[in-house]
């Protein structure tokens, strides 16, 4: 029998860090030929120039396609979508996968999904049925859902919002949160390994810092000033910035942070790119996350570190106790960031609801069995199972 070629998109450090253990699952079968198409973030400097990191893997990048601009304005995005379709369609012309996989909500996802549904290429997408009303991602993550064939989803109340989009529940399985499987696998650091990885003394209160723009606000960058005004009462604290991703005004956020750092370098650092373990070794250290991130609702609690989301940008998540919701502003930040400081975790409550970190099996092992992949398919009027 001949592999079936299965090629994984990813756009940025974010989705990479998902999709890890799906690729490795799909690159030591037997059965299955991985192909790896990277774009966006990963083959910019500004961000890390965090391709390097999949070679380091141990994969081969089978397609490169530059699509970023160097501005952040929603007419640069909107040109970086159509640059990205033109090099999918040259990419998966070449590669001809029978099928692709798909993770998430963003722009470059979705200029690399409607390629794909015109070339006749089947698309399994991963973390669909979700709502987060502060960003167009929302829309465009129910779009995927009605070009893809195969849906793997994080919890059941997502399971039953894709089937009420249309698609069968036949097609639809609930195999939890694929960046959970990092918390199990991987070996975190020691905050002396840690230490040492950074450079700095990570001093406590340590707090970690992600705040991406809210692309559906009348001011994308809602919250930043505030966030960082509410930061200087805490003049005490050590906090480790990560980079805003390339959305509208992503570029505009960084150079605030910037600032902000330059101005306390004695207590902060910023990164292009922590890496997943640096990442995740960081949260089991942190006092409190910080910022409007989607880790922050779904890895952070299961590493019993509370998470301060501020505005609308994950409006609509599901999230644990564990998550304290904040308005933009600089005084509701500073008081939910004090009631973080103060939370103690329960061992009586669920904080874990996005799966148990056994997810890129179940979704291969989904995939071998529906290997007569398809893009035909009817729109589901029936009940939701």
């Amino acid at each position: 029998m001949m592999k079936k070629k299965i090629c994984v998109f990813t756009g940025s450090r974010a989705d990479y860090g998902l999709l890890y253990w799906i690729m490795k699952v799909i690159q030591e079968d037997s059965d299955l030929e991985l192909q790896i198409i990277v774009a966006g973030m990963h083959l910019s400097a500004e961000f890390g120039n965090t391709y390097t990191q999949i070679e380091n893997d141990g994969f081969f990048i089978s397609e490169k396609v530059e699509m970023l601009l160097t501005a952040d304005t929603p007419t640069s995005v909107a040109k970086s979508i159509g640059l990205g379709t033109i090099g999918f369609a040259d990419s998966l012309g070449r590669l001809k996968p029978d099928l692709l996989i798909i993770l998430g909500d963003r722009f470059e996802a979705l200029a690399i999904a409607q390629t794909a549904l015109v070339l006749n290429i089947p698309i399994a997408h991963i973390h669909g049925g979700e709502v987060s009303f502060g960003a167009y991602d929302d829309s465009i993550r129910h779009a995927i859902t009605k070009m893809s064939y195969l849906h793997f989803v994080a919890t059941e109340d997502y399971r039953k919002r894709v089937i009420r989009l249309g698609e069968n529940p036949e097609r639809v399985f609930n195999v939890g949160a694929p960046g959970i499987e990092n918390i199990f696998k991987l070996k975190l650091y020691s905050k002396r390994e840690l230490e040492s990885e950074l450079q700095m003394s990570l001093t406590s209160p340590l707090f970690l810092v992600t705040h991406h723009p809210t692309t559906l606000s009348d001011n994308p960058i809602e919250g930043t000033l505030e966030l960082l005004e509410a930061l200087e009462y805490f003049n005490d604290a050590t906090i480790i910035f990560t980079k805003s991703n390339a959305d509208n005004y992503g570029r505009t956020i960084n150079n605030l942070v910037t600032d902000f750092v330059n101005r306390n370098k004695f207590r902060t650092k910023f990164y292009d790119s922590l890496g997943q373990t640096r990442y995740l070794s960081l949260i089991k250290e942190a006092n409190v996350v910080i910022g409007n991130s989607s880790s922050g609702l779904l890895e952070v609690p299961y590493l019993q570190t509370p998470t301060v989301n501020i505005g609308s940008r994950q409006k609509g998540r599901l999230s644990p106790e564990s998550v304290f919701n904040s308005k933009p502003d600089v005084i509701d930040i500073k008081e939910n960031i004090q009631r973080a400081l103060d939370f103690k975790f329960q061992n009586n409550t669920n904080y874990k609801l996005f799966g148990d970190g056994n997810t890129s099996t179940k979704i291969i092992s989904i995939i071998k069995e529906n290997l007569n992949f398809t893009t035909i398919k009817e729109f589901y009027d029936g009940d939701i199972r």
